[in-house]
């Protein structure tokens, strides 16, 4: 009884070193990455841990795999800009920025009312496919109300929106950042929270068995629906980030390619893991950010990736890290010196054949292009 009471403490102790350490690591970033672009990429690796932390919400915690996940985080993004674009000038127009994910969150979580109250009817594929219906019919409608969407050109605004407040009015990427990283950090600790709630528990129980979760009394799409307002509202908290950040939303941010990117950032990351989405944001944005100003080849390494994470780690990258963790903690000293020498064998292994496969593919790449 008092061992039991020992871990539960224990555990409660960890998991408050990992939200100090969390916290520390985003404070700290700025100051190890100082240049303005590295700035830019861990903004974006912000905002897109969010999103994909928001979808995590309805796939690993819900059990609904939805293809227009974009849809939430677009429309709230054309929200905060045109929201931005009204208060540009006002007295109070610098502090107000800082409450405009709330209210990109709120536009998020009104649209995951109208769409999710359809969605939800279903469940397993056919949900699947009422949200890429959805997400196609946003898409086109967006060429059809220019006025609000701005057409193809998009919807531009400036973040600079009026007198500095205590030496702040977000002109500078460190600003920010800081911004996004607030954010990041309270959209987490919320959703983490969540999953600890009744409601998170059962969502777990309607993911696992449906049918089970109705026979003691809870109505698996009364729960589907409020946990897909819930992703929305957050989803939405990122697509107001993205605006702000990048001072332009277009059509792209609601398409379908951004919520293939959420997904396929979500699922290489490990949706069976709490922090598995921001990994796998983490990896995708370097992936897209960094190795694209290398290679024309990093869609064709991004999707590798993908095919690899789903044939041999279905847990994601979280989850091979977790299983190496628990693997290598409980060995003894003797016993890591006996398996280092095979693991660090088959490690060069698997470097060298990685390595092979880039020299194959971009000199394929370079032969194309006649360079």
């Amino acid at each position: 009884m008092g061992g039991g009471r020992h871990m539960r403490l224990e555990r409660r102790l960890e998991r408050k070193w990992v939200w100090l350490g969390f916290a520390l690591v985003l404070l700290a970033a700025p100051w190890v990455f100082p240049q303005s672009a590295a700035l830019s990429i861990l903004s974006q690796c912000g905002s897109m841990m969010i999103l994909a932390l928001s979808f995590n919400m309805l796939l690993g915690q819900s059990g609904m795999l939805s293809f227009g996940h974009a849809v939430y985080s677009g429309l709230a993004a054309f929200v905060a800009v045109h929201l931005m674009n009204r208060l540009a000038g006002s007295s109070s127009a610098t502090l107000a920025l800082v409450f405009v994910p709330l209210a990109g969150g709120c536009a998020g979580m009104l649209c995951g009312a109208v769409f999710g109250f359809i969605t939800t009817r279903k469940s397993a594929t056919a949900l699947s496919m009422i949200s890429l219906a959805l997400v196609e019919l946003v898409a086109a409608g967006t060429l059809m109300l220019p006025g609000w969407f701005g057409g193809e050109s998009g919807i531009s605004t400036d973040r600079v929106l009026g007198a500095p407040f205590l030496g702040i009015d977000f002109a500078s990427q460190l600003q920010v950042y800081y911004l996004i990283a607030f954010w990041l950090f309270v959209s987490a600790a919320a959703m983490y929270g969540l999953t600890r709630t009744p409601l998170g528990r059962i969502a777990n129980a309607v993911r696992e068995n449906p049918e089970r979760a109705a026979f003691i009394g809870h109505d698996p799409r009364q729960v589907r629906y409020l946990m897909f307002m819930l992703s929305a509202f957050f989803a939405g908290v990122g697509g107001a980030l993205t605006a702000i950040n990048f001072e332009i939303v277009s059509a792209e941010n609601l398409s379908l390619l951004r919520s293939a990117q959420i997904l396929l950032f979500t699922f290489i990351g490990g949706v069976g893991y709490f922090f598995g989405p921001m990994i796998g944001a983490l990896v995708g944005v370097l992936f897209s950010a960094l190795l694209s100003t290398y290679t024309r080849g990093w869609q064709l390494y991004l999707g590798l990736l993908f095919v690899i994470v789903v044939l041999f780690a279905p847990g994601g990258i979280a989850g091979v890290l977790a299983r190496a963790v628990t693997t290598w903690r409980g060995l003894s000293a003797a016993q890591l010196r006996q398996l280092a020498p095979p693991f660090l064998l088959r490690l060069a292994g698997l470097l060298l054949l990685a390595g092979g496969a880039v020299f194959l593919i971009e000199t394929l790449y370079r032969q194309a292009a006649g360079i």
